[in-house]
Order: structure tokens, then sequence, then C-alpha cells
């Protein structure tokens, strides 16, 4: 996969971010620039809220005049960064995507994931993925193969030069729950014991015999960036949630360690899966 953990979506969140940053230090408003530019109602608000999908450098070097940036290194970064947020994503050879999820994944440095109902996309097997959209009601044959080679790619992150770290705390539901062939099942528990030689991956086992938690409200992703803020993701069909305001990222990340916290220990966590597979002969 080419460029794996490269991410134009990424990079224009945070060619927004200085956008912004810039027009408040010129102290001027969104408003006042599209009128002195004769720029249409809302392109700036655009531009800073990463709408613009292929932002134009023009544009930017228009912007930089207006606010008086005259720092040419500053400058060229940001040109710089306008070219990359410009750039397609490996997932666009897969069609419109219902979800850009994969987007920010990408180029996360950091995944904390809990699931309550199924097992996380970058640890599935394809048998383990191509049932969970047949259990979504995804008929089209092509659809589903198309999706099931989108999530595997998806997962040569884990693989890449500089992989991100993943936690992924799985609620022992998702675990048990059945699914094709005995082949399939025995595949899919031993990818995720395979993760113990992994030093970037770290898997807990949520039982269901633990009290009450806070995950039960359900299952949610923190992703965390070398350069950006915090997202804590949430799915949800028809619409999934993004959210990167610092008390409701710090809040889930509290929820996050309790669930650390009541989950068995990783190599508990590992002779649990292994005994797991064991009933399942």
């Amino acid at each position: 996969m080419a460029d794996a953990r490269h991410s134009p979506t990424v990079r224009r969140r945070r060619l927004a971010r200085e956008l912004r940053k810039l027009r408040e230090e010129a102290r001027m408003t969104a408003d006042e620039v599209n009128r002195r530019l004769e720029w249409a109602n809302g392109k700036v608000n655009k531009l800073e809220r990463a709408l613009t999908v292929r932002p134009r450098v023009t544009d930017i070097r228009v912007l930089l005049d207006t606010y008086d940036v005259t720092d040419n290194a500053l400058r060229e970064a940001l040109f710089d960064l306008t070219r990359q947020a410009r750039q397609r994503g490996w997932w666009t050879a897969y069609g419109p995507l219902d979800d850009n999820y994969v987007e920010f994944e990408a180029e996360a440095s950091k995944i904390s994931t809990y699931e309550l109902a199924v097992i996380p996309g970058l640890l599935q097997t394809p048998e383990y993925a191509r049932a969970i959209q047949h259990g979504w009601l995804t008929t089209d044959h092509e659809e589903i193969e198309s999706l099931v080679r989108l999530r595997v790619e998806r997962q040569k992150i884990l693989a890449a030069t500089n992989p991100p770290k993943l936690w992924a705390i799985i609620d022992e539901n998702a675990l048990t729950r059945s699914f094709g062939s005995y082949e399939a099942k025995v595949e899919q528990l031993q990818r995720l014991i395979d993760t113990e030689r992994m030093d970037h991956v770290v898997v807990q086992v949520l039982p269901t015999d633990v009290p009450p938690h806070p995950g039960l409200h359900g299952p949610f992703v923190i992703l965390d960036y070398e350069e950006d803020p915090s997202l804590v993701y949430r799915e949800a069909r028809p619409g999934s949630t993004y959210v990167e305001g610092a008390a409701e990222v710090a809040e889930r990340r509290t929820i996050f360690q309790q669930l650390c916290e009541t989950a068995l220990g990783p190599d508990e966590s590992i002779a649990w899966l292994r005994r797991l597979v064991k009933k399942t002969e």
C-alpha cells in the first residue's frame, strides 16, 4: 500500500487549523476576508473547517498576503501542506466510502479502541470481515469483497515502518459470537493471540462477569496524532460521529483507562484466548 501513513484528510485538518490561527492573529473575521477578496460567502469557513476537499495553493497564497504573513519558511510550509492535502488517499481506489474513518486512522500515532460487539477492524481476518458485512445485510457480492479488501489494506499500517500503537479492549461477547466455520473461528482467535509478538499492539479481554461499567454505553475509538489534536470516533449507522473537543476527549480517555483496569491484563487476555480456542475444538 503506497504511503499508508499519509492522510490528505489529516493534512487538510492541520491546514485548516493554521489558517484560522493566522486569520485570528490578523484580527479579521471570516466574513470580512470573504468580502475583501470578493469570495463566495462561507469560502473561508469551509477552508477553516477542512470542508474544501482539494484546497488550492493560489487561494492559500492570497490568504497569506491578506493576513500579512511574510515569513517565507512559514509560507512555503503551508503551500507544501496544501499540496499534500490535495493528494488522493489510497482508499479512493475502493470508491466512495460511507464513513471516512479510514482517512483519520491512516495517520494516527496511537489508536485506542473499545469494542462491545465486534472485533476491531485492524485485527479482523478476511473471513470474519466478510461475515460482518453479511450481518449488516450487505448483499452485493462485489461490494462485500471490495470492503473486505479495503479492510485488509487498512491493516497494513500495523506492519509499516513506523506503525501506530494499537490498544484494543474487546468485550467477551464479541469474541464468543458465532460466525463461519470452525477453521474460520480458530483463525480469527489465533490472529488475536499472535498480537502477543507485536510490541505495538495490546489486546485486553473484558469479561461479561464484571460489574456494569461506562463501556456499556457503546464502543468508541480515540485517535491520537503527533502533530494534531486527538479525535474520538463513535461508529453508528447511518451516521458516525467525530469529536475533538478537549473535554470530550479527556472524558473518553478516562473511560478507556477505567476499562483497561477492569479488563483482564494483556497476558491474562492472551491466556483467555488460548483457552477459548481449546473450547472451540
